[in-house]
């Protein structure tokens, strides 16, 4: 991966507390695992910032090289690698996620 990729990507995932590499962007996702991450974000109440890895296809792959991780989306929270969608949704599922957000200062509420 390019330096400037790289210093791109770092940039991205530093630029909130929350941040989701996705296909699409959170109001139209382009992928139903980039959805399902949405999903979880907005049940939550979480407040997130995403990044479309389509408009940019070095980020798109040197995403995945950032992280040692195959596949998008990518969730990251205070700087920190989470995981994709199947990791998402199972952390949420077993509230692991809800602890983790709060661990980390992050208010998640699940909405009615």
């Amino acid at each position: 991966m390019e330096e400037q990729t790289r210093e791109h990507i770092q940039e991205e995932v530093s630029s909130g507390d929350v941040v989701l590499f996705m296909k699409g962007t959170p109001v139209f996702p382009q992928c139903g695992f980039s959805a399902t991450v949405v999903q979880v974000l907005n049940h939550m109440g979480v407040t997130f910032k995403g990044v479309d890895v389509l408009q940019d296809a070095a980020v798109r792959e040197g995403i995945k090289e950032f992280s040692s991780w195959p596949t998008i989306p990518q969730l990251y929270v205070k700087g920190e690698f989470v995981g994709c969608c199947d990791i998402i949704r199972e952390m949420f599922e077993t509230g692991e996620l809800t602890e983790l957000l709060s661990t980390r200062g992050i208010d998640a509420q699940p909405q009615g």
